[in-house]
């Protein structure tokens, strides 16, 4: 079963940016689609990218123009540029194997990202 280890979240003022990495381990994620997700307490988890495993991307609304999502398949490490930061943008974020749109595997911890001044 993959593993994942979501790293690179902190604490940034408004207009920051950060990247975010997830490596995987205990299988290949080369022919999955990955997506990354956040979750603050209280409410769903959300999807904000998806990247297939030829490389198309898809982002949620909220984050479009401001997030990119890319894929290291040779290090099984996928990726998130988040730029432009809003304080709406505090979350937990994590990767995770997609199927369609519904995520698959386990969830790793995460990474926290706060976005305050």
């Amino acid at each position: 079963q993959v593993q994942f280890v979501e790293s690179g979240g902190g604490l940034v003022q408004p207009g920051g940016s950060l990247r975010l990495s997830c490596v995987a381990s205990g299988s290949t994620i080369s022919i999955y689609t990955m997506g990354w997700y956040r979750q603050t307490p209280g409410k769903q988890r959300e999807l904000v990218a998806r990247i297939t495993s030829g490389g198309n991307t898809d982002y949620a609304d909220s984050v479009k123009g401001r997030f990119t999502i890319s894929r290291d398949n040779a290090k099984n490490t996928v990726f998130l540029q988040v730029n432009n930061l809003k304080p709406e943008d505090t979350a937990v974020y994590h990767c995770i194997t997609m199927y369609g749109n519904v995520p698959v595997g386990s969830w790793g911890q995460g990474t926290q990202v706060t976005v305050s001044s």
